[in-house]
């Protein structure tokens, strides 16, 4: 054992040795450091110093050379220092090889050039010579560190604040999309996950979490991870996994209730890019969850009349006394399903239900029961008006000033659930009764006039035949005899 531990003793001062050894033969550090090179001063906490990756790596010449000019030249295949895109291909040259990479013990993946080769960075930049961005622009140039690194601009903590020395320099960002809001950072700074990264989580998201790393898309590109169809299951990384949020106390089951609501469905199901995904309601940068003050505002961005009801309803008082969510107490919040008829009235499962009943908010319970059997009521005889207008449509009959009625009965419909938000009984009549059940009234009136002028033609028809077959066969008896005669 005392010989085991004797000889990795003297391995690894060995290793030191050697290691000291090829640093020191380096000429190009050695003179770098004399000159008080920054550059040189940073190669040392680089990542590959501590590989033994020597200058010339990247810049070619001969670091075994101290005469300068011989070590510099161009028969020692000195390169000098890259510019432009040729930065990022003398990156690729080892980065993108997996033999490369192993040798040197690496698990980093090879396909980085690829994916920003793809990306919205590798675009033109203005001058036309070179793209946007270079790995140094996120990595350095020296001073390279892992990624795991808090010294590493790629730190998660760090994330922001490099992505912000662009994407916060109104003068730099006019230049390539001057309709982008140069204010992203500052909003982040206020989100939870800002706050949270702020003081150090390194598990609160950062703008790679969300927009990816080397394979940053346009949002507008559907592969993006920020595409308005993605961002559930992009939020959903984090947010479905139970393990991950485990410290932060909040639920992990929002996309699968989001996935199962009437918005989930549209988007999801529907690839209908209108409806909200979790950005709609919870923000971009700044998000964060609505409070209860802030919950009809964020549904009134879309739902613009409701919300203006709800605010001028008895209701909201109540709601701001009692401190309860408004449009979230009725509609739940992740899992919003369609409006049905069954979530007003007084029977159980009812959202009125909750509050009112025979004892308690008398007043409220009897509005709700009457409004609910109103509604019922016109969906009973815009169901009735519309198979009357079918049976008289198949029978042949000119029925369209009916079907077009019929519409404006489905759209009483609607008003009136959007109404109802009032919580006034009165106005709730004015549309049902006034503009509904009218309007079907009327409709059922005109189908059945319909149908019965189609069996009174069919039945005028009927005696014609009738009467005009008894007067044929008259006829023809008639001269039948004067024949015989």
């Amino acid at each position: 054992m005392k010989q085991t531990l004797m000889l990795l003793l003297f391995s690894l001062l060995n290793f030191g040795s050697l290691a000291i050894y090829a640093q020191i033969e380096d000429q190009c550090l050695t003179c770098h450091e004399a000159i008080g090179d920054k550059a040189a001063e940073l190669y040392k906490t680089d990542i590959h110093f501590v590989k033994n990756i020597s200058c010339t790596a990247c810049h070619g010449g001969n670091n075994q050379l101290d005469d300068m000019e011989a070590a510099m030249s161009k028969k020692e295949g000195f390169k000098g220092v890259p510019k432009g895109d040729e930065i990022s291909e003398r990156c690729s040259s080892c980065h993108s090889k997996s033999e490369v990479m192993k040798k040197y013990n690496s698990n980093l993946p090879t396909d980085q050039i690829e994916l920003i080769q793809n990306s919205v960075h590798w675009q033109k930049s203005i001058s036309g010579n070179s793209n946007i961005l270079q790995c140094i622009n996120c990595h350095n140039a020296h001073g390279i560190v892992p990624v795991s690194n808090p010294a590493s601009p790629v730190y998660s903590l760090n994330i922001p604040a490099t992505c912000s020395k662009c994407h916060s320099n109104a003068i730099y960002m006019r230049s390539y999309n001057p309709s982008m809001p140069i204010d992203q950072y500052q909003k982040y700074l206020t989100s939870i996950h800002g706050m949270k990264n702020r003081k150090g989580d390194v598990k609160a998201a950062d703008c790679s979490d969300c927009h990816g790393s080397h394979d940053i898309r346009n949002s507008h590109d559907v592969k993006s991870k920020v595409y308005p169809i993605n961002i559930p299951k992009t939020c959903s990384e984090c947010h479905s996994n139970h393990e991950y949020m485990s410290s932060y106390n909040i639920p992990t089951d929002q996309f699968a209730k989001y996935s199962k609501s009437v918005h989930g469905v549209a988007l999801l199901e529907k690839n209908d890019l209108s409806a909200p995904a979790c950005n709609s309601c919870h923000g971009n940068h700044a998000a964060v969850p609505p409070g209860v003050q802030s919950i009809s505002k964020v549904c009134g961005t879309c739902h613009v009349l409701n919300a203006e009801l709800f605010a001028g309803s008895p209701h909201k008082k109540v709601f701001d006394e009692k401190n309860y969510p408004e449009c979230e107490t009725c509609h739940k919040n992740h899992e919003i399903v369609t409006a049905t008829n069954d979530l007003i009235g007084v029977e159980k499962g009812s959202a009125c239900s909750k509050c009112h009943d025979e004892l308690s908010n008398v007043e409220g319970y009897k509005s709700a029961r009457t409004m609910k059997q109103l509604i019922d009521s016109l969906d009973t005889r815009i169901a009735f008006a519309k198979k009357l207008v079918e049976d008289a449509e198949q029978k042949g009959m000119e029925i369209s000033e009916a079907k077009f009625k019929l519409r404006d009965a489905a759209q009483s419909k609607q008003e009136a659930r959007t109404v109802i938000h009032s919580f006034n009984l009165d106005k709730f009549n004015e549309v049902v009764k006034g503009k509904g059940l009218t309007t079907t009234s009327l409709i059922i009136v005109e189908a059945r006039e319909s149908i019965d002028d189609y069996y009174f033609r069919r039945y005028g028809l009927a005696v014609s035949v009738f009467i005009i077959t008894g007067l044929a066969i008259t006829i023809f008896l008639y001269i039948r005899k004067i024949e015989k005669s």
